[in-house]
Formats: C-alpha cells, sequence, structure tokens
C-alpha cells in the first residue's frame, strides 16, 4: 500500500464521522513514521475481528474501519440469508470510543436493510454471544480490545450460532471487505431506535421485517430498523447461569463467604454481582476506584486479570477486609482471575490453569456424585492448557477434545455436539488464559458463569474445611505436579511484524533438538492443518519426560507467545526447569 498516498487520500475525504480522527490527521502531517505505521497497511481481519490501537489510518480501529468491516458484513449476510433472517445483533463494552463504533456499525447495518438489535447500555461479550442465538440472529458483532491496553479497541464478529465466526467465514468476509472503497462503497443511515426486541419476541415473521432485496440483487436495500435488545434477554442469560450450578439437593453449603470483586473498570459490575447475589453470595465488596466502566483503565493500565498488576488494589481491597476470596474480570468479562487466602493471612493468585483444573475436578466430581453427567461426557481445551485436565477428566470417565488456541475452537465443538444431537454431552471447556464455560447457552467464555462457579466451589470446600491450596496440592498429589507458564514478547509496528514472523521462521527450520537439556522427541506443526484442525501458524514441541513448548503468534495483538509445561517430581524442580528454558527462549527473541 502507497501510505502517502492513502493518507493525502484520508485528509481530503474523512470528514464528518469523527473529528478526533481529522485532528489526528492534521496533527501527524510531516511525521513519515506515524503516518506509515497507520497507513502501511489494512487492520487485519480474521476469525476475531479485528483488533487495533484506535486512531486514524487504514492500520487503526476508528469510525471509517469499522464501518467498512460492517458493510462487508453486511454484504455477507445479504448474500447468504433470506430477508427475513437478515438480522445482527450489536453490542460494546466500557473501551473509549465502543459507543461510537457500535452506533457505527448499526448505522450500516441498518442502511443495508438488516435489523440491528442492540444493548442500550454496556454488556459483556457472552451476552452478545446469548443474544445472537436469542434473537435468532444471522450474526453478532462485539466492540471490545478485551483485555487489552487503554489504547486498544477491537470489532469481534460472531456466526448465526453465537460462536466467533469460522476461518472459511472469516476469509468470505474479508474478501467482501477488501472489494470495498471505505469512502465510496458504505452505506449508512441515521442511529434511530425503533422499540424493544425480548426473546419472547425473537420468532418474527416475515412480515416484521422490512422487505429487502434477494440474495444476489444489486439495487439498493430498503433501510431496516435498529431495536433495543430488551430487559428479558438479559435476565434469561442469567437465569442460564444460575442453572449452571452442580449443587445437588442435600448439598448444604455456607455462602457467607467474604468476596472482594473487581470489574476492572469493565462491563462486569451488573451481572457479576447480580447473580452472585441471587444465587445468596451477598458478601461482597467492590474495589470501588475499579467499579465503574472506564475505557481508560486509571488504576490498571493492562486490565487483564492474568496480569498481577491488574489484581493488586483488589489484593490491597481483600487484605484490607480479610476477605475469603478475590475474583476479578476483564473488560469484557470473558475472562476471570482469582486470589484466595493462604493460611498464614496472605493471599495467592491462581493461574488460569489453577482454577480450571479445579472446576473441572469440582464439576465432574459433583455431577458423577449426583447421577448428572450425560452419556459420553465430553471436556475441551486448546492444546496450551495444562495437560494434567486430560488426566482428570479420564479419572471420571470424560472424553477429551483439544483444540487450537482460542475458545472459538471450544465453542465450535458444542456446535458440533448440537448438530448430532447431543449438546448435553459437554460438560465442561476451559483455556490456560482464564476462560471457562460449564454449559451450551453461549458459545464463548463466560466470566458471569466462571465467577458463580468459582464462589460454588470454593464454599462448598470451605464448609468441609478445605481450602482451594488444599484441593489443588491434593490434585498434584494424586495426577503429579504440573507448571504451565505463558512468557509474551512484543514487536510493535511493521518492523516488529516483520521480525515476528522471521523468528517464527527460524523456529521452523534452526530449532534445536533440546531445551534445557529437554529433548525434542516430536515437533507438531498446525500451519498446514494438523490432526482435522484448521491450519495455524502454531508450533509445538515434545519434550522428553512429559514436558513440552508451544510458539504462536498473538491473533489479536503485536506479541509472540510462548507457553512451556513442565512436568516434574515437585514444584521446586519444575520451576527450575521451567526458568532455564524460558532463558534459552528469551535468547531466541533477540
Amino acid at each position: 500500500m502507497d501510505y502517502m498516498k492513502e493518507y493525502t487520500r484520508w485528509c481530503a475525504l474523512a470528514k464528518g464521522l469523527d473529528a478526533d480522527v481529522e485532528q489526528e490527521l492534521t496533527a501527524i502531517r510531516g511525521e513519515e513514521e506515524k503516518i506509515q505505521d497507520a497507513f502501511y497497511r489494512d487492520l487485519a481481519f480474521g476469525t476475531g475481528g479485528l483488533r487495533g490501537i484506535i486512531g486514524a489510518g487504514t492500520n487503526r480501529m476508528n469510525v471509517y474501519t469499522v464501518a467498512k468491516a460492517s458493510q462487508g458484513l453486511a454484504n455477507y449476510v445479504r448474500k447468504h440469508f433470506a430477508a427475513a433472517d437478515r438480522r445482527i445483533a450489536v453490542s460494546r463494552d466500557s473501551r473509549i470510543k465502543s459507543d461510537l463504533f457500535a452506533e457505527t456499525a448499526a448505522r450500516v447495518f441498518a442502511a443495508n436493510g438488516i435489523d440491528v438489535y442492540t444493548y442500550e447500555d454496556i454488556m459483556p461479550t457472552p451476552c452478545l454471544s446469548f443474544a445472537t442465538r436469542a434473537l435468532h440472529c444471522a450474526a453478532g458483532i462485539m466492540l471490545t480490545a478485551s483485555h487489552n491496553p487503554a489504547k486498544y479497541n477491537g470489532y469481534k464478529v460472531y456466526g448465526a450460532d453465537g460462536c466467533q465466526i469460522t476461518t472459511e467465514a472469516a476469509a468470505e468476509i474479508l474478501a467482501e471487505i477488501e472489494a470495498l472503497d471505505l469512502f465510496a462503497d458504505i452505506r449508512m443511515t441515521d442511529f434511530e431506535i425503533a422499540g424493544t426486541r425480548d426473546t419472547a419476541e425473537a420468532n418474527v415473521s416475515a412480515t416484521d421485517i422490512v422487505t429487502t432485496p434477494a440474495a444476489g440483487e444489486n439495487d439498493t436495500p430498503a433501510t431496516a430498523r435498529i431495536f433495543w435488545i430488551g430487559e428479558a434477554v438479559y435476565t434469561d442469560f442469567v437465569e442460564n447461569v444460575k442453572k449452571q450450578s452442580v449443587l445437588g439437593p442435600d448439598d448444604h453449603i455456607d455462602r457467607n463467604v467474604a468476596i472482594v470483586y473487581s470489574p476492572l473498570n469493565g462491563t462486569g459490575r451488573a451481572p457479576v454481582t447480580r447473580t452472585l447475589r441471587e444465587c445468596g453470595y451477598t458478601n461482597i465488596t467492590l474495589v470501588k476506584e475499579q467499579e465503574m466502566p472506564d475505557g481508560h483503565f486509571p488504576t490498571c493500565p493492562y486490565p487483564n486479570p492474568e496480569i498481577k498488576e491488574a489484581m493488586a488494589l483488589g489484593m490491597d481491597y481483600a487484605e484490607r477486609v480479610q476477605a475469603d476470596l478475590l475474583l476479578a474480570t476483564d473488560p469484557d468479562c470473558d475472562r476471570v482471575g482469582i486470589a484466595v487466602r493462604r493460611a498464614d493471612g496472605s493471599y495467592q493468585l491462581l493461574s488460569g490453569n489453577e482454577t480450571g483444573i479445579l472446576l473441572l475436578d469440582y464439576i465432574l466430581a459433583q455431577r458423577t456424585k449426583h447421577g448428572t453427567l450425560p452419556k459420553d461426557p465430553v471436556m475441551v481445551k486448546t492444546i496450551v492448557t495444562m495437560d494434567l485436565g486430560e488426566r482428570i477428566a479420564a479419572h471420571y470417565g470424560v472424553e477429551t477434545v483439544n483444540v487450537l488456541t482460542g475458545f472459538k475452537f471450544i465453542g465450535e465443538q458444542i456446535g458440533r455436539l448440537e448438530k448430532e444431537g447431543h449438546p448435553e454431552r459437554y460438560v465442561f471447556g476451559f483455556e490456560e488464559s482464564y476462560g471457562y464455560l460449564t454449559g451450551s447457552y453461549v458459545r464463548d467464555k463466560d466470566a458471569v458463569d466462571g465467577a458463580l462457579m468459582i464462589c460454588e466451589m470454593f464454599c462448598f470446600y470451605k464448609t468441609q474445611g478445605i481450602s482451594l491450596l488444599d484441593r489443588l496440592q491434593a490434585l498434584y498429589a494424586e495426577y503429579g505436579y504440573c507448571l504451565n507458564t505463558l512468557h509474551s514478547f512484543a514487536f510493535e509496528g511493521s518492523a516488529g511484524f516483520e521480525k515476528m514472523q522471521k523468528i517464527m521462521q527460524r523456529f521452523r527450520t534452526e530449532a534445536p533438538d533440546a531445551f534445557a537439556g529437554k529433548k525434542v522427541e516430536k515437533v507438531l506443526d498446525y500451519l498446514p492443518g494438523l490432526d482435522g484442525l484448521p491450519k495455524s501458524d502454531v508450533l509445538k514441541y515434545l519434550l522428553s519426560d512429559h514436558c513440552s513448548v508451544v510458539v504462536r503468534p498473538s491473533g489479536t495483538e503485536p506479541k509472540l507467545k510462548i507457553y512451556i509445561s513442565i512436568s516434574a517430581e515437585n514444584q521446586a524442580a519444575a520451576e527450575d526447569c521451567e526458568a532455564a528454558i524460558a532463558a534459552e527462549l528469551s535468547d531466541w527473541m533477540k
């Protein structure tokens, strides 16, 4: 792309939709490096949709790139869905400009003859997945950059099943997007609310939808309508989460535990606190500085519960009120992190893997005890998630399905079971990056569900005088000690992107025969497709002694991620081995 030519074109044509874009275009005049980074490519669109830094340019998140993506999605929906079925659900989180981007997308969809159902307030990503399914939409979009820093925003696309779009759909939508000129080919109408749609009203008839041309016709479609998603949809979501409890009629637990909760200035405050309180967990202290929505994330610049710094303020609160349990959800409330109190009164953060195997064991033990496990039960996890989960599942007679990194692949497995007529076979899915889901009511990870199940599990064991740390050590004693870590290396800008590609190529052609003395016994390269999984730029090195290393570029951030999994006789030995492997891999990044 001729970035200077495109910059000049934007200066002439990018007017009227967002004054911030116009001001930035003026501000960077004469600064070639900034212009190049903003215009050297189009912001990448894939199965995760769009994600990038907010600002002016083709490589940025702004009203123009959002409108272009929305027009491409609209064209895709018009080609694949009959007029009566053209509906798209829209939701947003607390991030900067999420409201403007959501409104822009709705205006484009409506101008293309597609009815829009949008939440009036910010809502978590799982609520978007739920609404897409409940309102029988052709697609759904979520304006969020999940746990990225404040300067990012994003545009997730969901299919009619409420799962993030498949690789094939993403490729077709991308082709539609690439065929567009973002200044000449975008249809847009005013943002006018026509009414409210609730779950009970979702089965609309063909006569209730504005007539649009049949798929393939080129004439201009009639403008459709924009509706608020009603309270009934949200309430139905909460009720579905509450149904995930695995307690039996004779399980009596003390729910009066002291809980500190932080929404990290995102969307979790209302649904998490409502769900917990309706289920009897009322002793909740909110982290005031992180309670209300704020896309600037003033106290946690990287609002990710995986990061210790993001949990620090919550830990302070927990110590102050002597809480039993700390919960924190990321801005779009699909990830949840926790900390628990040790015997000495200090607090320990649990990793996503640790929380995941605790939940897996608790759910399977409870369902086994109460006879509620289905026939041929299935647990789904990603290939970078702790393999100990597979051993726990096998203990309960549960099949494990391993999928590529990304919860959408777990959602696809739920869809596969549904198409086979047995969605009940799915009992749990989790990934190391703090994502959990216990039911099939949505097709993405759900931190509202995760928070409820964590509280239930915590109280169940506490009533018996057992801490989560005790239970975790018992699992290690039974199945063997495991340590899984994630190391991320940032590569910003066009030069960083090129360097990251070269490093991946080097891993494929020059990788050593061993990492810190652990012999490479097998290399799994998912780039051409492997084990029936889609093609993906991922390498997994299977090492001796049940250890492994996975290398993959992030699909949503300019980062190279390395996952190290160590099995050892004890924690100290595992940490020593992990540190040695991490040091060698760090040298590779140079």
